[in-house]
């Protein structure tokens, strides 16, 4: 068939005028040029084509004669105006005039044809678009004397995402619905609700931002804000993280800082670890227990260590014979 026009707008064969609508709606504002400075050529590409399949699929009777025959079928077509595009047929139009034509008051700023845009292509009339010249076509700014200009995107909406230190450790998959307002294709405010998916990575640390470009409220003439989570670290009963370690307490008797102990933690992934402690146990003491730390994001195979500060639970009341065998013990 050459170009799929179905495909190009993500809709399927069967879709409705309205699906042809929405989608070309949200496509269209994706490529837009003006909205990619950053890569305006494959912008543009994808804007020309995307308003292509939109201008074949929203007429009955392109589309009719689309469906049937394909992309040579429309150059059959009766020849409708001047220009670029195909030389004997179907001639598509500007991309820029489908879409101030679609928006009206354009949310880039222009409505219809005519000095009013703010921003219109480079055109030498040739090209299988239609309206658009060779290799050489940018965006250029034209000013109506209005002051009308590019609108601009505001800042981006910051929520919290609570994570426990266990997530953190191990990575896991949050979703999270929120609510947005939105402009249908009729220009009416509507609500729609989605699921956000977001990947915490093993070792993210507090702060880290996971961003979802264009996911806060439209608003008319305005672009959408950037939806942001900031990864924030809930208080663990166990363990502290100081950057990549871990740190715990650990309680031990006065006759085990003496004679020796084993101390037995789960870890959270859930292991079980026991560690012999052979050395003598002072007030302060820290135990390094190697690899044992939380993970180091961009070094998935390593891990910090863990660091466990003991405290000695000295007895409060001791028998006479109790003080007389220390004694005799410790040589005093």
């Amino acid at each position: 068939m050459g170009v799929d026009y179905y495909n190009i707008l993500k809709v399927g064969r069967n879709a409705t005028e309205d699906d042809v609508k929405k989608a070309y709606r949200r496509l269209a504002m994706k490529w837009h040029p003006d909205k990619n400075p950053t890569n305006k050529k494959e912008a543009e590409a994808k804007f020309k084509q995307i308003s292509e399949a939109y201008e074949v699929l929203s007429d009955p009777q392109k589309r009719q004669t689309y469906d049937q025959y394909g992309e040579e079928g429309l150059k059959d077509m009766p020849p409708q105006g001047s220009g670029g595009g195909f030389q004997n047929g179907f001639n598509p139009r500007n991309a820029e005039d489908i879409f101030a034509e679609f928006f009206g008051s354009s949310p880039f700023g222009f409505g219809s044809a005519g000095p009013g845009r703010s921003m219109r292509f480079q055109s030498d009339g040739g090209g299988p678009f239609g309206g658009f010249g060779g290799g050489d076509n940018i965006f250029r700014t034209y000013s109506d004397g209005t002051g009308a200009s590019m609108p601009k995107k505001p800042p981006p909406v910051e929520s919290k995402l609570n994570c426990s230190l266990g997530e953190l450790y191990t990575g896991s998959t949050r979703k999270m619905k929120i609510s947005r307002t939105v402009v249908d294709v009729n220009g009416r405010m509507s609500t729609e609700t989605e699921i956000l998916s977001i990947e915490v990575k093993p070792g993210w640390k507090r702060g880290t931002k996971i961003t979802f470009p264009d996911k806060g409220n439209e608003q008319f003439n305005r672009l959408p804000a950037d939806l942001v989570f900031v990864i924030e670290e809930k208080p663990h009963n166990v363990y502290k993280r100081d950057g990549n370690d871990l740190i715990m307490k650990y309680t031990v008797t006065l006759a085990e800082a003496l004679g020796g102990t084993t101390v037995n933690i789960t870890t959270l992934d859930g292991r079980e670890l026991s560690i012999p402690v052979n050395d003598i146990i002072s007030p302060g003491y820290e135990l390094v227990v190697d690899k044992e730390g939380m993970p180091i994001a961009k070094e998935p195979r390593n891990r910090g260590d863990l660091k466990i500060n003991f405290e000695v639970k000295f007895p409060t009341k001791m028998t006479t014979e109790q003080r007389a065998a220390i004694k005799r013990a410790l040589g005093g």
